[in-house]
């Protein structure tokens, strides 16, 4: 023993629960970095990381019931996340290619081990199909790389991971069944509980989640650490009852998110804090005790498990090639996207660990099975990551050319701000919405502007000698609350008002580090801006043209001054002076809460240059929601603007109704409270503008639903506005 001076002892293993943590934490930032300098997955060092300092290499650290707890909430927590990111929509239309390739994934593996363990190994016939559905399920070892590649939602690996939840349940139920076969309990009562407990679960889950999920968002006052807590309960509860069902926590975790995948936006804060507590801590902890698993002695065991290894290699390896070519051949994949779904369904460790252990205890397999499934374990923990990494960058690639168009621009986003801006932080979430999944780097630009007092300049006539006559409280300065801008008619300038000018800088420095803050944790970039201008209005004008924006997100406090026409004079004059989209936000509760994007359409917008582009900003909003989208189309033909808000991307499901007059809009419960509605228009007397949409903005704004955004089209977009429009 060698003791310290706090007498805690350095002999290993380390039974000292600091020691045990800071050498995890070692291994987690050492390991992969010494992999990625070879290009090989970083993920790949964890692993191997753990076979180095488990109990059958430097024996540092012992697999304790702590590590062994550790990674299985990884697992759980793996599949939670892989539940989360799918995109659902896909995954619903979709359905069939996931159970297509699940089921056979499952069951040409399922065949090739069972002979395999009948006349190769010489097993029983339970053993023999046990020793099969090790290796018919899969572990998405290799998800972490498909995350960072970004193409979680290629329709081909959506199938591998819808696909791994069928193989999972079906090799865990294989399970239940021998594990109760030997038993002697598989009667009636048998199949009722599990069958019975299996429907229970799935229906309680998938009704309750949601539900309970949408009413704790929308009374939570504002986001902080509770959303998480929140997420972490419904993960942990739902795999619990999924055990309690009869089947194993991670079907439970995958549901888990499934049901919470459409109120966790991609790109917002709170999924940026579920991804970085899973990959930093408890994902890195299941691949950890993976590698614990590994003894390399195993190698020395004789031909039994050498035997078992390559059996268990051989049918794993044909089995799953076979059943990515068969369903490749039928929906088309191409090469790298098949040899993706080869790599990332290769994986095995948590399912395939569950069985072998179990099956050991109840004197189906001895040492040699045990120890040649960890060999294979060990052999396709190396191999799944690296595959998938090598061909998901083929799809990357790919992807970027396939959707590249020269006369693409990037779309930059500009959000002012001001001290009294209110929801500051729910118009920053629908600023990251529309951003969405930007490969560009593109980062929302935050603007305040401060009004010169000494400044009568006037810039295109607007500013000098404006009365402000904003709201009572308003101040007639804000650029995101609807106040009146204008410089006030002052004269001249003294010390106070330099003062003045100085301190409201200092104030809106202050907002824009506030906006800064709530990005920084989604992970979002953000680019603050002050600005000293004759008025707000001119301010944001030339932040527009010196940034080249595209899209400007403003928020409206759903209060009108005298004589305003809907918004306010600071709004009306902006959506006036400029060409590009505005997006104008009345946002009262949160929009991650939202199950209907709900577009209002003139049937005469389709002729505005910029319809493609606000039905595109309106479709990324629900696609990043999950939400689904209603269309309400007035005066229009129904057939026409299907086939035209079908070929803008994103695909997302949509339906058109349609209203016989602008007056018809309100009657009746068509919009219910978790609706984000959405009016699409174009400027006034611009092409396409409709006087009746202009009355029903008036009614929406004014006895609307809690969510209302005025989306106005932007200008001389160009025809066909090509980078709207599905690459088929």
């Amino acid at each position: 023993m060698i003791p310290l001076v706090g007498g805690v002892s350095l002999d290993p293993p380390f039974e000292d629960p600091v020691m045990i943590v800071a050498l995890a934490m070692v291994v987690f930032l050492v390991a992969p970095l010494l992999l990625e300098r070879y290009e090989l997955p970083g993920i790949i060092g964890v692993i191997v990381a753990g076979a180095v300092v488990g109990p059958n290499a430097l024996d540092l650290l012992r697999r304790s019931e702590t590590i062994v707890l550790l990674g299985e909430v990884g697992i759980i927590y793996l599949m939670f996340i892989a539940g989360l990111e799918i995109d659902l929509d896909d995954f619903i239309e979709n359905a069939d290619r996931s159970v297509t390739f699940g089921a056979i994934s499952f069951a040409i593996p399922m065949a090739l081990g069972t002979a395999a363990g009948l006349w190769l190994l010489d097993f029983s016939a339970l053993a023999a199909v046990l020793f099969a559905s090790v290796f018919a399920s899969h572990t998405l070892l290799a998800y972490p790389i498909v995350n960072q590649l970004g193409i979680v939602k290629n329709e081909a690996v959506t199938a591998v991971i819808g696909g791994t939840i069928l193989t999972d349940t079906l090799a865990l139920l294989v399970l239940a069944v021998v594990s109760g076969a030997t038993q002697g309990q598989l009667d009636a009562a048998f199949w009722a509980q599990l069958g019975g407990g299996l429907v229970v679960f799935f229906a309680v889950v998938w009704t309750t989640v949601p539900r309970v999920g949408r009413w704790f968002f929308r009374n939570l006052d504002e986001e902080s650490y509770f959303e998480f807590l929140f997420v972490m309960a419904v993960l942990f509860v739902s795999s619990f009852l999924a055990e309690v069902a009869g089947v194993e926590a991670i079907i439970g975790a995958f549901l888990a998110g499934l049901a919470l995948n459409r109120l966790v936006p991609s790109t917002g804060t709170l999924m940026n804090r579920i991804e970085f507590v899973g990959n930093a801590l408890f994902i890195p902890f299941f691949l950890l005790s993976v590698g614990m698993l590994v003894d390399v002695r195993v190698f020395l065991g004789g031909l039994d498990v050498w035997l078992i290894a390559g059996s268990t290699i051989a049918a794993l390896v044909v089995g799953k090639l076979a059943a990515v070519i068969v369903a490749s051949r039928i929906y088309g994949y191409d090469g790298a996207e098949w040899k993706t779904m080869f790599g990332l369904s290769t994986g095995q460790a948590a399912a395939a660990l569950a069985i072998t252990l179990i099956g050991s205890d109840i004197g189906l397999f001895g040492e040699p099975t045990v120890n040649g499934v960890v060999l294979m374990i060990l052999v396709v923990s190396v191999a799944s990551p690296y595959l998938t990494e090598r061909f998901g960058r083929e799809i990357v690639q790919a992807e970027a050319q396939g959707e590249y168009e020269p006369s693409d621009r990037p779309e930059r986003i500009l959000l002012p701000l001001t001290k009294r801006t209110e929801n500051a932080d729910l118009l920053l979430d629908l600023a990251m919405l529309l951003r969405g999944d930007d490969d560009s780097a593109e980062p929302i630009r935050a603007l305040t502007v401060v009004e010169d007092e000494g400044d009568e300049s006037s810039v295109e006539g607007i500013g000098a000698g404006v009365r402000r006559e904003g709201t009572p409280g308003d101040g007639g300065q804000t650029a995101a609350n609807g106040g009146a801008e204008g410089a006030g008619g002052v004269e001249g300038t003294d010390e106070s008002d330099e003062s003045d000018t100085e301190s409201e800088v200092a104030d809106a420095e202050r907002t824009l580090e506030s906006a800064e803050e709530y990005a920084a944790g989604a992970e979002v970039p953000v680019e603050t801006q002050t600005r000293v201008d004759a008025n707000v209005v001119t301010g944001i004008v030339r932040a527009i043209r010196d940034n080249r924006i595209t899209t400007v997100v403003i928020g409206w406090n759903g209060r009108r001054g005298f004589g305003q026409r809907v918004f306010g004079t600071t709004i009306e004059r902006l959506v006036d002076r400029t060409r590009e989209r505005v997006l104008v936000a009345n946002l009262n509760g949160p929009i991650n809460a939202t199950e209907r994007v709900v577009i209002v359409l003139s049937g005469r917008a389709a002729a505005n240059p910029g319809f493609y582009g606000g039905i595109h900003a309106a479709k990324t909003i629900a696609e990043e929601l999950g939400s689904k989208i209603h269309c309400l189309l007035v005066d229009g033909d129904p057939d026409q603007y299907e086939r035209l808000v079908a070929s803008v991307e994103p695909e997302v499901p949509f339906e058109i109704e349609t209203v016989s007059s602008w007056s018809q809009l309100g009657s009746g419960d068509r919009f219910e409270g978790t609706d984000l509605v959405v009016p699409i228009r174009p400027r006034r007397g611009a092409r396409g503008w409709d006087r009746g949409l202009e009355r029903a903005q008036r009614d929406l704004a004014e006895r609307g639903p809690e969510n209302l955004i005025v989306l106005y089209l932007a200008e001389e977009e160009g025809e066909p506005n090509r980078k709207y429009l599905l690459r088929t």
